[in-house]
């Protein structure tokens, strides 16, 4: 069996997310959609939040495990015995910072762990969780960017009615 996990924040998961997931699990038997659990940074849901809506997002794809993770991605994949990382990339800046965290990966595992890279889809090259937070914030318009049911959750999140 193939299979591969696509690591991330998902905070929130959005369509450019979501696009890489539909694609990654066309190419692999299993697909393990990880949220990362970062101790540094003070997300706009929980771990547990952004498992639950990841389930719900992708309800529709048979192959998508969700799962949540700490600690080094590395020592993650080896206790699943997952060879492959999955990554998007959606301009030139993460390719740069992303082939410096496949190159890190792959010296850590000894060889044992490859990064397989999607280009994000055209009409969500320009999106990012922190941008759609961002635009959320301020009440404006992220419709094009998240499923609905996770729009109505950020903007509660806000407090703002819509």
């Amino acid at each position: 069996m193939k299979n591969a996990i696509y690591p991330g924040s998902f905070d929130p998961v959005t369509y450019g997310h979501l696009d890489i997931i539909r694609r990654s699990a066309s190419v692999f038997d299993e697909l393990i959609v990880s949220v990362l659990n970062n101790v540094k940074k003070t997300p706009l849901f929980s771990v547990e939040e952004r498992v639950k809506i990841l389930e719900k997002a992708t309800e529709d794809i048979p192959n998508v495990k969700i799962e949540s993770f700490s600690g080094l991605l590395v020592d993650y994949a080896r206790a699943r015995d997952v060879h492959v990382i999955v990554r998007g990339l959606r301009a030139i800046t993460d390719f740069e910072y992303e082939l410096q965290n496949a190159q890190t990966n792959r010296l850590l595992s000894k060889g044992a762990l490859d990064t397989m890279f999607f280009t994000t889809s055209l009409e969500y090259a320009y999106l990012s969780s922190t941008t759609v937070r961002e635009i959320a914030s301020f009440g404006g318009d992220i419709s094009g960017c998240v499923p609905d049911f996770v729009e109505k959750m950020i903007f509660s999140k806000f407090g703002i009615p819509k």
